[in-house]
């Protein structure tokens, strides 16, 4: 099942390679800042994941996608730490914690 709007990562953005391990800026939305997170922030129960597509379609920056009719974590590169991805999820299987202070999103905003 494919939900319209999701997209695969393929280690690009805004057309340039991403560096993993340095600090990027989001080309398409000015002041937007990615630290990169050392380790996983977001996962997903397959065994909870009725694979409904809330987290694909709820999510801003294309976290996730679906596969085999279970959502999974695509990519945590462009995810703006704003944990709508847990909130609509009604079978619970989104599990969420914000990045270690100093990495992931960061915006000249606040």
């Amino acid at each position: 099942m494919r939900v319209p709007g999701a997209s695969r990562a393929d280690g690009r953005l805004g057309g340039k390679e991403l560096r993993m391990g340095h600090p990027y800026s989001f080309e398409e939305i000015p002041g937007v800042t990615w630290i990169p997170v050392p380790e996983p922030f977001i996962s997903v129960d397959a065994s909870r994941c009725t694979g409904c597509g809330d987290c694909v379609r709820v999510c801003l920056g294309d976290v996730f996608r679906l596969r085999n009719e279970k959502a999974e974590v695509a990519s945590l590169d462009r995810c703006m730490e704003c944990a709508a991805c847990l909130f609509i999820c009604e079978a619970g299987a989104i599990h969420f914690s914000w990045p270690a202070r100093g990495s992931g999103y960061r915006s000249e905003w606040g």
